[in-house]
């Protein structure tokens, strides 16, 4: 089978930025989603007084054949670059993401770890076994992984859709559902896709107990998509200072739906603390730059 994207629409840039401060933010989306389902979290963080980017990954805001022909080092490239993006203007920076993007935010802190001060990690999926999953979901995919041969199999997406308020969710699913994936993703997931995702959880997993920045998790205690033991696995697992909040009127996706405002006020709690702390640590650091100079 020849894969291709001629006659596919381009893929037009939906990632969005807010200007502010000297501590940046980093959000990445999930699997098959839009930088749009971080704005309600990014506008509160800007706001805040925070720089804030929502990052688009590769292959994502298109089509379902677009998704299908990316794959996980583009996304991880993907966030590279907002990586690069964000230090070129901050001294401190926070990553965060939601579901995947709650992986690529450890995978890039395990790479980085230099270069990440903070992880913010919203209702991280390490495997989709929520309770709306289908068999299939929770037993066969964590085992697959991605191979030369791309499917054209796809899963749809179905009821609840990761949220609990009835209005929000049925705005996404109108939106979903009229083919325009930059605004709320696509309706469909491929199963290539799926293949990455599990491969990337797979990979972050392993790598958890080198992972020593301190870290906020939320999620929701009857998520639909992923367990609450995906966060209590990362909780155990991960090597530094780790908070967990668990929401009790949320389902899946948490930066949209009814706790949205709850997950705003402890992201900017967080970041705050990061912020204070870094300057603390340039604080303690001055007077002993300045004691050497003085010997010289």
């Amino acid at each position: 089978m020849t894969d291709s994207l001629a006659g596919q629409p381009q893929i037009i840039d939906r990632s969005i930025f807010h200007e502010g401060g000297d501590t940046g933010i980093l959000l990445i989306h999930g699997l098959g989603g839009t930088p749009i389902e971080m704005r309600f979290v990014a506008q509160g963080l800007a706001r805040a007084g925070f720089t804030v980017y929502c990052c688009q990954l590769a292959g994502h805001c298109g089509t379902p054949d677009q998704l299908r022909l990316s794959h996980r080092a583009q996304w991880r490239a993907s966030v590279e670059a907002a990586l690069d993006k964000l230090r070129a203007r901050c001294g401190t920076v926070i990553v965060g993401g939601l579901s995947m993007g709650a992986l690529l935010a450890l995978d890039i802190a395990h790479r980085r770890p230099k270069e990440v001060d903070g992880l913010l990690l919203f209702a991280p999926s390490l495997r989709l076994d929520g309770w709306a999953m289908s068999w299939l979901s929770r037993h066969v995919l964590p085992w697959v992984r991605p191979t030369s041969y791309h499917s054209n199999v796809y899963l749809k997406e179905h009821e609840p859709y990761g949220i609990k308020d009835e209005r929000i969710r049925s705005f996404v699913v109108s939106s979903m559902q009229s083919g325009d994936s930059s605004a709320a993703g696509v309706f469909s997931t491929p199963l290539h896709s799926f293949a990455h995702f599990s491969a990337l959880s797979a990979e972050v997993k392993r790598v958890l107990p080198g992972i020593k920045v301190p870290t906020l998790i939320l999620h929701p205690r009857e998520d639909d998509m992923a367990s609450l033991e995906n966060a209590i696995t990362i909780q155990r697992r991960l090597g530094g200072l780790v908070e967990l909040v668990v929401l009790d009127d949320s389902y899946h996706i948490i930066t949209l739906d009814r706790q949205r405002h709850l997950v705003v006020e402890r992201s900017v709690a967080f970041a705050q603390s990061i912020e204070r702390q870094q300057a603390g640590a340039m604080a303690a650091a001055f007077p002993r730059q300045r004691q050497r100079a003085e010997q010289k």
